[in-house]
């Protein structure tokens, strides 16, 4: 969906400033997102709705090339997102810039805000030359991709961050920002509504519904998912389990929706539910009664839930030591390939404490809460004009839709 959005600073895209002749309101601030993946986008999005109502400001996305980026137009364009293209976008400047990934960002001119896209800086690359080892997210050539340019702000969530961007890129330590995590407070804030979440999807009382999800790449949960599917679909049925399925968009991506749906199809007869890359999973994960993960985001996001997690996959080489992960993958039982899965759903659950998963989750903030507020301070600061006079107030996650569309599908495992 381009658009016309030619202005100060370079030509748009409908060429010169003759583009800025379409335009209703002019004179504002331009803020570009810059959106490489799906996983990307919905970071981003949180962001981006801290300047709601704001008529001083136009928000614009562009999208440069990813191996993982063919899902992101679509969902733009559901969102009603302006896009910019991305050849035209270098060759404009904006008054400030949102990445939640490194690829091209310094081609750019903006004040940039370098955002990261999951639960902490989970993962270390270990498998790439010895130039490329560190931890992803953090590593110099994640902070400044030209070798050269600062972001104008890196928005850590957590201090402990800290200690490793000062061994790896001591220079960005002036421009780091720890203001906390988006995703930590609305599932923590939406957390009384899980009996609405459950309702919504179909999962009776005394019933138990199981979320297998994924993270990307092959040592991933996804990555074994062969051997697992039988269980869940022979070990798990009857009335008293619902099964869920929850997968890294960059798998959907990388394989593609039709080979996805072909390979879960027996799965989905069966009444195990498919969960699309483009649902809001926080509302899964917040139903959840069991977790059956891996060492990416979602499974560590899971901590903020009671539900109890078996771990599918724990990968020690792909983990970075210093991150929650590392501690979950100490402290939660790993899935056995020989014992009931039902046996072991309930030995983690009888094996669970509250106080052990909630201190790895205590290491995904700094700042409880307030993620809301010091972002939309610092996004204003940047942009050099003053907030709006009240609280950012997010909206309440909205109720996941139905497997199948309908209730009814679950019956299908009986």
């Amino acid at each position: 969906m381009p658009v016309a959005v030619g202005g100060r600073g370079g030509a748009g895209a409908g060429g010169g400033s003759g583009g800025r002749e379409w335009l209703t309101m002019v004179g504002g601030k331009r803020v570009l997102a810059i959106v490489h993946t799906l996983t990307y986008l919905k970071r981003i999005v949180e962001v981006l709705d801290l300047l709601e109502g704001d008529f001083r400001i136009q928000v614009l996305c562009t999208t440069p090339p990813h191996v993982f980026g063919t899902e992101v137009p679509r969902f733009l364009h559901r969102l009603g997102l302006p896009v910019v293209p991305w050849e035209s976008a270098k060759r404009m400047t904006f008054d400030l810039a949102l990445a939640a990934g490194p690829g091209g960002v310094s081609e750019i001119s903006a004040p940039l805000v370098a955002l990261s896209h999951g639960a902490a800086y989970l993962k270390r690359i270990t498998e790439a030359g010895p130039a490329e080892y560190g931890v992803a997210g953090l590593r110099r050539r994640d902070v400044m991709p030209d070798g050269r340019t600062l972001p104008a702000a890196l928005v850590l969530p957590h201090r402990a961050e800290l200690r490793e961007l000062a061994r790896t890129c001591p220079e960005a330590l002036p421009v780091a920002r720890v203001i906390g995590d988006p995703v930590y407070d609305r599932i923590t804030d939406n957390l009384p509504l899980r009996a609405n979440y459950r309702r919504a999807l179909g999962v009776s009382a005394g019933q138990e519904l199981v979320t297998v999800v994924s993270t990307w790449g092959r040592h991933s949960s996804f990555g074994r998912i062969d051997a697992l599917l039988p269980r869940l679909t022979t070990e798990l049925r009857g009335d008293h389990y619902r099964t869920a399925i929850l997968v890294h968009p960059n798998v959907w991506s990388g394989h593609g929706h039709w080979q996805m749906r072909s390979w879960l199809a027996e799965a989905r007869r069966r009444g195990v539910a498919l969960i699309p890359p483009g649902d809001d999973w926080r509302p899964w994960l917040i139903a959840s009664d069991h977790i059956i993960g891996d060492h990416g985001s979602v499974t560590v996001y899971g901590t903020l839930t009671n539900a109890p997690i078996l771990l599918a996959s724990s990968p020690r080489e792909e983990i970075n030591p210093a991150s929650p992960a590392a501690t979950l993958a100490r402290t939660a039982p790993e899935l056995s390939p020989v014992r009931p899965l039902a046996e072991q759903l309930s030995y983690a659950a009888s094996d669970y404490r509250r106080s052990d998963y909630a201190a790895i989750a205590a290491r995904l903030t700094s700042h409880p809460g307030g993620f809301a507020r010091g972002m939309r301070r610092l996004l204003y600061e940047l942009l050099g004009i003053p907030r709006l006079a009240h609280e950012p107030a997010p909206a309440p996650l909205p109720p996941p839709s139905p497997p199948g569309g309908s209730a009814g599908v679950w019956e299908e495992s009986a």
